[in-house]
């Protein structure tokens, strides 16, 4: 998210009545009518995230230990346990 100056984008009145309420503070003004696009989906994080964990259930059911599956994909024991309870 970048700065911009309200004086450079914002017709003189509107300027005005947004002074009014607001004096040199920073806003924030989301898009209108756009939905919110969820973690990971748009670089693909979600996915792979999804992947290794539906991997690790697998592991679990094949007979895996918790301790095992947590030293191959380097995460803690109880990393692992939640990832398995979700």
């Amino acid at each position: 998210m970048s700065y911009r100056n309200a004086k450079e984008i914002l017709p003189a009145k509107l300027l005005e009545e947004i002074q009014r309420y607001i004096k040199g503070e920073i806003i924030y003004i989301p898009k209108q009518n756009e939905e919110k696009i969820k973690w990971g989906i748009k670089n693909g994080s979600r996915k792979k995230y999804d992947k290794r964990n539906n991997d690790i259930k697998a592991l679990k059911s094949g007979g895996m230990t918790v301790d095992e599956i947590a030293r191959v994909y380097y995460l803690s024991a109880d990393s692992i346990r939640k990832i398995l309870s979700s």
